[in-house]
């Protein structure tokens, strides 16, 4: 007997076209990512609260993720798998820590940084569901809808390049963003996370290098995220010279040093992605033997 697939409804093609398909997972991720933001400002400081509301937008998120490719994607969500997923989230968050350590590192070995004395360990806290916020919430829309979706359908590295600009022209929101801080971030993480996604086809290992940057450069270094409001953190970091080197009211990740650390380390993981085969070939160049092949259990 041979087995005949059902076509696929019209309605559920429509919903399936790729623009379509990230404007209806896109949009309601962005709220989530809107509506923790705005919850974390209305806890005002009342760390507890902010937490559960920063736990509850996650959990929402991953559910509309989940649904939304299982209803109209009709596929496993391998992305988010726990095995070997919760093992790159540690490795994420080690690698992430150590990347933005060694270009404070490097800054005060070259003379445009030093560590002025210490305050309380509490200081940390408010931080560490920020950066959880950033981490799960910006990895699902950046990497798990926008990158994936587009790479499904003009390729890898068109949706390298796609994903990064966008992900950096959306700090320009920021209270001190600049021009200058965008496209670093669209070169440095914009890389750096696609190529994680890439490399092992899930998103654990870029929430976890999110999730500790932010961590790492906020808690431990007192040092402004991406443009945003400045926050004590456990180190008296000063850093002096010229904006190049320092990132300026945008942060560190607006310097060259840590720039070239996080896009060598994304170059690497792009090359392992490259020399393990998982590089999407758009559309108009997929053969019917390659549309056939998945990378979901790479």
């Amino acid at each position: 007997m041979t087995d005949h697939a059902e076509p696929t409804a019209l309605w559920l093609r429509i919903l399936q076209f790729p623009p379509i398909k990230l404007f209806l997972l896109g949009l309601p991720l962005f709220y989530c990512i809107g509506f923790s933001n705005a919850f974390i400002e209305m806890a005002n400081g009342v760390h507890l609260a902010a937490a559960f509301s920063v736990a509850g937008m996650v959990a929402l998120a991953m559910w509309v993720y989940v649904g939304f490719g299982r209803l109209v994607e009709r596929r496993e969500i391998s992305d988010l798998a726990l095995n070997p997923g919760l093992k790159e989230l540690g490795i994420g968050m080690l690698v992430g820590s150590g990347l933005y350590t060694l270009g404070v590192l490097v800054l005060i070995v070259l003379g445009y940084g030093r560590i002025e004395g210490m305050n309380p360990v509490v200081v940390m806290i408010p931080a560490l569901y920020q950066a959880c916020s950033a981490g799960f919430l910006e990895e699902l829309l950046f990497r798990g809808a926008l990158f994936r979706v587009v790479e499904e359908w003009l390729g890898s590295w068109i949706s390298v390049i796609v994903s990064s600009v966008v992900f950096g022209a959306v700090h320009l929101t920021n209270p001190d963003a600049t021009l200058t801080g965008a496209i670093f971030i669209s070169i440095e993480a914009g890389l750096l996370l696609a190529a994680a996604y890439m490399l092992t086809r899930r998103l654990w290992l870029g929430i976890g290098f999110h999730i500790a940057w932010n961590y790492t450069q906020s808690a431990v270094f007192g040092g402004v995220v991406s443009g945003s409001i400045a926050q004590p953190g456990l180190f008296k970091t000063v850093f002096t010279g010229p904006d190049l080197m320092t990132g300026g009211g945008f942060g560190l990740e607006a310097s060259l040093i840590p720039c070239i650390i996080a896009t060598s380390a994304g170059g690497y993981l792009a090359y392992r992605a490259v020399q393990a085969g998982h590089v999407v070939p758009p559309f108009w160049s997929k053969s019917h033997g390659a549309q056939g092949h998945s990378l979901a259990n790479a």
